[in-house]
C-alpha cells in the first residue's frame, strides 16, 4: 500500500474512532434536563467524502477540496425506528444547505447520510436556505418549513448588506425525495415559520414571526398564528400575536417559535427562542410555554425566564453567546429529546420528559415584569417551604 493510500485509511479511521465515541451525562441538574458531555454534530462529523478529493492523480497532496464550517440549527424526526436530524450544514463559502444524520438512540453515533438534500429551487432563485422546522402533519405528509434568503431588490446599487427572508416550503414522503412548493406570501419578512401538525377547523396552521425587516422585527410584536387553506399555495391573510415581546424579558428584542409544539393531555408544548441585547451583543436563549388543547391560540401557561441558556463551551462560536432550537423528538414513551445548536456552531442534545416539561410549565411563575413581583414570586416560595421545614 503507498503512502497515499496510508494515508486516506489513516484519515478513515481518526473518523471512524470519533463518530463511534460515546455521549455521557455531565454536570449536576436543576431537574429540567439532562445534558451531554458531546456535541452531537459538527463540521468533523461530516463525511470525508464530502470535503477530500480522495483520488491521488488530482489530489496527491491529499488536500480538504471543500470546507465544512459548521453543523447547526436541525429539525429532528423519529422515522423507521431512527433518530434523525435534518442538519443545517454551513461551508466556507457561507452557503448552508440540508444533510440528513441518523442515531440509534438519539444521544450519540450520529452518522450523515451518503449526500446531502438537493432541495429543488423555485423560478426566484434561493441564494441560501436553513433553519428547517420539520412537521408530521395528519394529512400524510412530512413538511420542511425553512428560511429562504435572497439579496433585497430594493437596495441600492453596491450595497450588499440588505436581504429579504420568506418561509421556504417543501414536503416528502421518504426524506429522500422534496417537492418544492412556493414560498409563504405574506406582507411581511418571514424567518421562523412552523406548521401545527394538525388541522384547525379544516386548515393548515403556521406559526409566524412577522417583521419588518431581515434583521429588525419593527412593529412585529411576537409569534404569531395564521390559518392557510392549502400549503400548496399558502398565503397568510390574516395574523395574530399569541406569544408577545415585553421589555427588559428574555425576549424584549424578538422570539420565535423552535419546533412543532408537542401535544399533551394538558395542552400543546412550545419550545421558543428569546432574544435580548447587551453589552457582549444578542443573547439567544430558550424558554417553553403551553397553550390550549381546544385553542391553539389560547396561551394557558408562561414560565418566566428562560428554559436553557448556553454554558461554558456553548458559548463560544462562530455567533456567539447563543442556542438555538428548531428540532425535538417525543418518543412513545414519554422521553424527549431536544435538539440545540450553540453559537451557530455544533449541535447538541438533552433529553427530559413529557411529565417534567408539564410540570415545568404549569408550576413555574410567570413574569411578573418588574422586580417586586420578582421578589414576591421568591418570597411566596421561601415562606411555603418555611411551613414544611
Amino acid at each position: 500500500m503507498n503512502d497515499f493510500n496510508n494515508k486516506i485509511k489513516q484519515l478513515f479511521e481518526n473518523q471512524e474512532k470519533f463518530l463511534n465515541v460515546e455521549n455521557t451525562p455531565v454536570g449536576n441538574t436543576n431537574g429540567w434536563y439532562q445534558r451531554y458531555k458531546n456535541p452531537i454534530l459538527t463540521a468533523a462529523h461530516t463525511p470525508l467524502n464530502w470535503r477530500y478529493d480522495l483520488c491521488e492523480q488530482t489530489n496527491p497532496l491529499l488536500m480538504e477540496r471543500i470546507g465544512i464550517n459548521a453543523v447547526l440549527n436541525s429539525g429532528a424526526i423519529k422515522w423507521e425506528g431512527k433518530y434523525l436530524i435534518v442538519a443545517r450544514v454551513e461551508g466556507y463559502d457561507r452557503k448552508s444547505f440540508f444533510a440528513i444524520a441518523e442515531s440509534p438512540n438519539g444521544i450519540d453515533n450520529f452518522r450523515f447520510w451518503s449526500h446531502p438534500v438537493l432541495m429543488p429551487d423555485t423560478e426566484n432563485s434561493t441564494t441560501n436556505v436553513y433553519d428547517m422546522r420539520l412537521t408530521q402533519h395528519e394529512d400524510g405528509w412530512i413538511y420542511g418549513i425553512f428560511c429562504a434568503e435572497r439579496p433585497d431588490p430594493t437596495a441600492a446599487y453596491g450595497d450588499l448588506s440588505k436581504a429579504t427572508a420568506a418561509a421556504g416550503i417543501a414536503r416528502t414522503k421518504d426524506l429522500i425525495h422534496w417537492e418544492r412548493l412556493p414560498d409563504l406570501k405574506s406582507d411581511s419578512q418571514q424567518r421562523n415559520v412552523v406548521l401545527h401538525p394538525e388541522f384547525v377547523n379544516g386548515k393548515y396552521a403556521l406559526y409566524t414571526r412577522p417583521q419588518d425587516g431581515f434583521i429588525d422585527t419593527g412593529k412585529g410584536s411576537g409569534i404569531g398564528w395564521a390559518l392557510v387553506e392549502s400549503m400548496e399555495n399558502a398565503a397568510v391573510t390574516e395574523e395574530i400575536i399569541i406569544d408577545k415581546r415585553f421589555y427588559h424579558t428574555i425576549k424584549e428584542v424578538k422570539n420565535g417559535e423552535g419546533p412543532a409544539p408537542i401535544k399533551t393531555p394538558y395542552g400543546w408544548i412550545h419550545l421558543a427562542h428569546g432574544v435580548r441585547n447587551c453589552a457582549a451583543g444578542l443573547r439567544y436563549v430558550l424558554y417553553l410555554y403551553m397553550t390550549s388543547l381546544e385553542d391553539p391560540t389560547l396561551q394557558i401557561a408562561a414560565p418566566g425566564g428562560y428554559f436553557m441558556a448556553p454554558e461554558e463551551g456553548e458559548r463560544v462560536g462562530d455567533v456567539s453567546n447563543v442556542l438555538f432550537s428548531n428540532g425535538w423528538i417525543a418518543d412513545d414513551d414519554g422521553r424527549v429529546f431536544i435538539y440545540y445548536a450553540s453559537s451557530d456552531t455544533r449541535m447538541h442534545v438533552a433529553t427530559t420528559t413529557i411529565d417534567r416539561l408539564v410540570d415545568y410549565c404549569l408550576n413555574t411563575p410567570e413574569d411578573g415584569l418588574t422586580t417586586t413581583a420578582s421578589v414576591q414570586a421568591i418570597n411566596k416560595l421561601i415562606d411555603k417551604n418555611l411551613k414544611v421545614q
